[in-house]
Formats: C-alpha cells, structure tokens, sequence
C-alpha cells in the first residue's frame, strides 16, 4: 500500500520524539520552490472544493491546531492556506493570556467554545496545548496541576473526534538560527517591527526549555485520532505545501459529499 504524502511528517501514535532528529531544513517530497508554487496552486482550488462540499454536507467539522515556537510561521501558514476559504464556514480562532474570566474556569473551557460546529474548519492559532508549553516553561503553575493535562488534553480531543470533528495538530518546527534571522527580520521592517516584543528574547533564551516542552507534549498527546504531525518549516515555500498536503488528505479522508436533493425533483420555478 503507497503511503500519503502526509505520512512522512506524521508522529506515530507511541512514538518518543526527538526534534535534534528532525531536520527543520527538510525538503523531503518536494524538488524545488518553483515546483511547489506550482502545486499549490492546484491545492488551493483542491482545498476550497473540499470545504465547500464539508459544508454543504454539515455533518462533519476539522479542527486544525497550529503550535510553534515564536517565528515558527503560524500566522504565515493561515495567510498563505487558510484565508481563502470561505468565510462562512472556516475561522481562525486565536489564544493569548487568558481573561480574568477564563481563568476562573478550567483549561478546556475557553478552548471548547472554538471548536467547529457541523460544517466548519476552525484553525487554532496556539491552543490548549500552551497550557502544557508556556504555562510549564514559564512556571506558572506547579508541576503537579499542568502534568495530568496531558491525558485531560486526550480525552477532550477523543470527545471531538467521536462527536465528528476531524482533529489535526501541526507543530511548525524551525531552528534556532531561523529563528533569529526571523526576528531580525522583524526589527528592519517597519511594516513588522510591530510584531516584535523585547519578552521575544526572554522565551529565545529558553529555547532548550521550550523544546523539551514541545517534545513531551507531542509524545504524549499524539493519538490515532488526533495525530500530531511535524513539519519542518525553515522554508516557507516547503511549510505551506506541507500544511496544504496534510488538510486536504485529512479533507479527503472524510470525504464530504454534497447533500442529495431528491425532495427538490419536480420543483419548477416559474
């Protein structure tokens, strides 16, 4: 049996995972930038069919989850893949700090009011997982209360996977010099100064801390129904044709198929 494109970046549910073994510079699939531009073009049209036809059908939803260290390419992988869509049945939700009033509510809560209802793609722009990545980097909170989130964060994913969301987490995985160069970036653009915050260099210091992070909570929460995949996201170009292979094999896995209208024949419009 020939294996999916997307299998290459996928975590095999039990595996140990060790980024250093990941080449973020990867370009395994794919010859060149200019072959690439070219397939995705043809992905993108691919992508909207699909979407369309999921919702039409309004039976099934996907949940896309992006995680990244800082300048891993998030916002960039919506840009370029996601925006696209149409409006009416595709978001993108995103989580910052959370409010005084999420805080006095479990982990989950907040999350689970953004997941896609029948019909819709949701794309999480950071999630539930920093609550097992920043929130444990940064101590925020004892060992002992983010640890068991691992297996809360298994069971809210397996309960969506049942209720007909399709769950697919991507962890955009650059290099540390990438990193930099990105923000640097940053800082002599005008347009993207912005963007840039001095706390930037705090996390950068942590890079080892973050990683460790990453790796634990993709080992631990990649599950049949909810695999994690990793995406080596150095280039661009590669990330987004990645990202484009792995949601329309995922679309196509589900195979939304238009409502028949067999109650409409006969119906004349005069």
């Amino acid at each position: 049996m020939t294996k999916s494109a997307a299998h290459r970046w996928r975590v095999t549910p039990g595996t140990k995972v060790h980024l250093s073994d990941i080449d973020p510079r990867g370009t395994d699939g794919m010859a060149s930038k200019d072959k690439a531009a070219t397939v995705l073009a043809d992905d993108h049209d691919r992508l909207r069919e699909l979407q369309e036809r999921l919702f039409a059908e309004h039976r099934q939803s996907l949940l896309v989850v992006l995680q990244a260290i800082d300048a891993g390419g998030k916002d960039g992988t919506i840009k370029h893949l996601f925006l696209g869509l149409n409006p009416a049945g595709a978001q993108v939700a995103s989580f910052g700090v959370p409010t005084e009033e999420e805080r006095a509510h479990d982990f989950l809560w907040r999350i689970h009011r953004r997941t896609p209802a029948q019909g819709e793609v949701v794309v999480f722009n950071r999630s539930h997982y920093e609550d097992v990545l920043v929130v444990r980097v940064k101590e925020l909170v004892p060992e002992d209360v983010w640890r068991p989130r691992y297996e809360l964060i298994n069971q809210f994913e397996a309960n969506l996977t049942a209720a007909g969301t399709r769950v697919v987490k991507l962890f955009l995985h650059i290099s540390k010099e990438e990193q930099a160069e990105r923000f640097q970036a940053r800082l002599d653009d005008p347009t993207k100064c912005w963007k840039f915050r001095v706390g930037d260099l705090d996390d950068r210091a942590q890079w080892d801390d973050y990683r460790r992070a990453f790796e634990e909570a993709i080992t631990r929460t990649s599950t049949e129904s909810a695999p994690w995949y990793v995406v080596p996201a150095d280039h661009k170009w590669y990330r987004n044709w990645a990202v484009s292979r792995i949601v329309i094999e995922a679309l196509e896995a589900m195979d939304p198929q238009y409502p028949t209208c067999d109650d409409l024949k006969g119906v004349v419009v005069s």
